[in-house]
């Protein structure tokens, strides 16, 4: 009887155990969370709120463009990182494509940039995240938001090419 006891006394340690280990494997996850909206809240305060992005569109026209929608990537790899929802990744690569897209006009797209400030929405859009389970759908809703944003990235690249052609 007293090995019944034991036995059990066993158990409820191993579940004690365990529970403790998922709230610590909890809070690591909670902590890389935050690290991870750390390093996007400082792209964006850098991108937009310090003016980088319409500062690097009027300096250089079409690649600065391009490169702060590069820079907007490690928004969207932190947030795979950070598991978040698929349709949220989708709409930051929208908002990235559509500021690269808007961002390469001459001389307008900086003046846009100064009001469109896709990496501060996409810092927000993390920060209200679904909570809903993802579906294979919305994957495929990512798949195709990459690839609007990779033609964003090359429209401005290849309107450069094109005033530089122009210009010789």
């Amino acid at each position: 009887m007293s090995s019944v006891r034991w036995s059990r006394e066993l158990s409820a340690r191993e579940v004690g155990s365990v529970s403790e280990a998922s709230d610590l494997g909890a809070s690591e996850r909670s902590a890389a969370a935050r690290r991870q909206l750390e390093i996007i809240e400082q792209v964006a305060d850098w991108m937009d709120r310090r003016y980088l992005d319409p500062i690097l569109g009027f300096v250089l026209p079409g690649a600065g463009d391009a490169l702060g929608a590069v820079l907007g990537l490690l928004t969207i790899a932190s947030a795979f990182r950070m598991r978040a929802h698929p349709i949220v990744i989708a709409r930051m690569f929208i908002n990235l494509a559509f500021d690269s897209v808007l961002g390469s006009i001459p001389f307008l797209g900086a003046v846009i940039d100064f009001f469109y400030r896709a990496h501060v929405r996409n810092l927000n859009l993390l920060k209200a995240r679904e909570g809903r389970a993802a579906r294979s759908s919305d994957w495929l809703v990512v798949c195709g938001a990459a690839l609007v944003f990779l033609l964003a990235l090359c429209l401005p690249i290849l309107l450069l090419i094109a005033t530089i052609s122009l210009l010789w």
